[in-house]
């Protein structure tokens, strides 16, 4: 019977996911059919435009030619109708010129003759020069009997047969196929995303590429109804494309991309996820110590003793989280299984919050910066049996490291009571990495990687992130991986610094 329940329930939950893949895939289906019609209407009114910009072209051209036309004619005109008037003029002077040299040939006085032919030979060089090729103007009067200017326009003439060819083989500009993204050259690591992709043939007009992104919790190709929308990178020159300082505080990242010419994208890839897991808690204020101001990713200390807030903590409670909660965040009874009622919250000298999120395994990393003039802060980790009286580092339940500010500057590993004081400079930003399987707390600086701790021990129940603040304040970030270099350096059990059996003992 319980077989047979056990086979019922895989049944039932192999055709619940089914069914939440058909209904996706027919939303995607009534998404593409409305991106039809949208899409039809888009190039639709594209093409008139492309078209009345090429008749607007044909129509400035047309007018620059025309103009060219009219001036050629202007410039012509012009110089025949100079010519016209010179050749009048000289007509005329000729005509009285030779009128006056017949009446000179019928005057039959000889000295009027000799006069007048004087006369006629040196008048102001309008006189005739008598040749063998018969009469010719003299010098000022030499006129070119040939039209300056040639009434052929034919220069001025177009021919579009060819241009006529080519617009009658106008087509569809090709749109750019599809890339194709390489899933195993895709990389995602120290809160980075590498994406890769490749044209499925060479393609020289490509100009640029668009890759689009979101976050997600499914595992499964991306759905058309998502809580974000998708990021968009634009103007992507090479095939590859690394985003950088992400927050993972989701379980899965969407990628696609589509190529680009000079006037149309192509269609989007076929999508990928990648597991972009990174550990994601903030400050439990349920377990803050009254005389601290907890926010999710900020605790200050309030000397004021925590006035209003409890309103808060209860206002944060019954309005319940927003976002997505981290996959190591375990509820019991329906709240975090951090959380304390206010009677158990630290108090007495233990200025403590807990972080809302247990690790019972693997490998997680998180960093902390302290701000200006912070007198004493601990960065750690607990059991969640930590006493509402006890201090970081100073139980056997807890292990940390320790920076004082006040008076003197100390920096020290604690642990069951016991320090080991360091001499390296306290970093601007603490990274925390936890190994629980593998029984290592270690702490370094985040800028450099340089190890700065490391506890070695066997975790026999949950630990938590643990925090101690007095005079000062700590910003926390999560949503981060294990970096590549920390990484290494436990892969090879490197400068894994004083453990707890080295610490000395604490002076009280």
């Amino acid at each position: 019977m319980d077989s047979q329940r056990e086979a019922l329930q895989r049944i039932i939950t192999t055709l619940a996911n089914k069914d939440d893949e058909i209904q996706n895939f027919i939303e995607t289906l009534n998404h593409t059919l409305k991106n039809v019609q949208v899409n039809t209407t888009k190039v639709m009114i594209d093409l008139e435009e492309e078209f009345g910009a090429l008749q607007a072209t044909l129509d400035e051209m047309k007018a620059s030619m025309v103009n060219k036309i009219k001036q050629e004619q202007t410039y012509k005109s012009q110089e025949l109708q100079n010519q016209l008037t010179i050749c009048n003029n000289a007509l005329e002077s000729s005509e009285e010129l030779l009128d006056y040299a017949n009446r000179t040939l019928s005057t039959n006085d000889p000295e009027a003759f000799t006069k007048a032919a004087k006369q006629i030979k040196d008048s102001t060089e309008m006189k005739l020069i008598f040749t063998r090729a018969g009469v010719t103007m003299a010098p000022a009067f030499r006129l070119s009997l040939k039209p300056k200017i040639s009434d052929n326009m034919t220069h001025l003439m177009v021919d579009f047969f060819h241009e006529k060819q080519m617009l009658r083989s106008l087509k569809f500009l090709p749109v750019p196929r599809a890339p194709e993204i390489d899933l195993a050259d895709c990389l995602v690591a120290d809160n980075c995303a590498t994406v890769v992709w490749r044209m499925p043939e060479e393609d020289h007009k490509i100009d640029h590429y668009i890759l689009e992104y979101r976050k997600t919790n499914y595992e499964g190709p991306p759905r058309v109804k998502e809580e974000r929308n998708w990021d968009i990178i634009d103007n992507i020159k090479d095939t590859e494309y690394t985003l950088t300082g992400l927050k993972f505080e989701s379980k899965y990242m969407n990628f696609r991309v589509r190529a680009c010419n000079k006037a149309v994208a192509g269609d989007y890839s076929e999508p990928i996820t990648l597991e972009t897991r990174g550990f994601n808690f903030t400050f439990d204020g349920t377990t803050s110590h009254q005389n601290l101001k907890v926010d999710d990713f900020t605790v200050e200390w309030d000397s004021s003793g925590g006035k209003g807030q409890e309103s808060r903590i209860k206002g944060k409670e019954n309005k319940g989280r927003s976002g997505t909660p981290s996959p190591k965040r375990t509820f019991v009874s329906g709240r975090p299984a951090s959380a304390r009622t206010n009677r158990d919250r630290f108090t007495g000298e233990s200025y403590t919050v807990l972080g809302d999120a247990l690790i019972e395994n693997g490998q997680h990393y998180w960093e902390v910066k302290s701000q200006k003039d912070c007198k004493s802060y601990s960065i750690g980790v607990s059991y969640r049996n930590l006493g509402k009286f006890d201090q970081l580092g100073k139980t056997v339940t807890s292990w940390c490291i320790h920076i004082n500010n006040w008076l003197q500057t100390s920096f020290a590993a604690k642990h069951n009571n016991k320090a080991k004081f360091m001499d390296a400079q306290v970093p601007d930003k603490i990274g925390v990495y936890c190994d629980y399987d593998g029984g290592h707390v270690s702490f370094y600086n985040a800028d450099t990687k340089q190890l700065l701790h490391t506890f070695k021990t066997k975790f026999t129940q949950p630990v938590i992130p643990a925090f101690m603040v007095w005079c000062g304040g700590l910003n926390l970030y999560t949503g981060l991986q294990v970096p590549s270099a920390i990484k290494s350096l436990q892969k090879g059990d490197g400068g894994l610094g004083g453990s707890e059996n080295s610490l000395t003992g604490l002076a009280q």
